[in-house]
């Protein structure tokens, strides 16, 4: 892990367009996941992600739990990123990781780069211990593939 952040990259023979509205729509994101954690989109998430967004999830990860995800940065097409905090009061008071696709044009597609930015998060220093960010890193490159296997399937 360099510094704060973990990030995996691959070139996906599609244009951004189509890989940006797989990523801007939360109701997808079970379909995206490489980890097996993300179980469903809760009720009220908005059809396509924009600035300032909410949604949630139901997660589990031996136990079931719930996140509360924020968008936090947003260029269409190119940029999408949302922090991830616990449900509930606990989300108030830890920061959490925010996950981060950026998607540049490249030769035979898009180049896609996954990133899991620990630099806010107020227990960094305890998800940085152990084999978790090796996992993250091997979680994200199966989402890129997933990715490439659902804008091919969409063609």
């Amino acid at each position: 892990m360099e510094g704060d952040v973990v990030s995996v990259e691959r070139v996906i023979p599609a244009p951004p367009q189509a890989i940006f509205a797989l990523v801007a729509d939360a109701s997808r994101h079970p379909d995206l996941d490489g980890s097996g954690t993300l179980r469903q989109v809760k009720a009220g998430a908005p059809g396509h992600l924009a600035l300032g967004a909410t949604f949630g999830m139901s997660m589990q990860m031996g136990l079931r739990y719930s996140t509360v995800n924020t968008v936090v940065e947003f260029e269409q097409d190119r940029r999408i990123a949302w922090q991830t905090r616990p449900g509930g009061a606990l989300g108030r008071l830890v920061g959490g990781p925010v996950w981060r696709y950026e998607l540049v044009s490249a030769d035979g597609g898009t180049l896609v780069r996954e990133s899991w930015d620990l630099s806010g998060n107020r227990q960094r220093a305890v998800l940085r211990l152990g084999g978790l960010p090796e996992k993250t890193r091997r979680n994200m490159a199966r989402t890129l593939e997933r990715i490439e296997q659902l804008v091919a399937a969409a063609d």
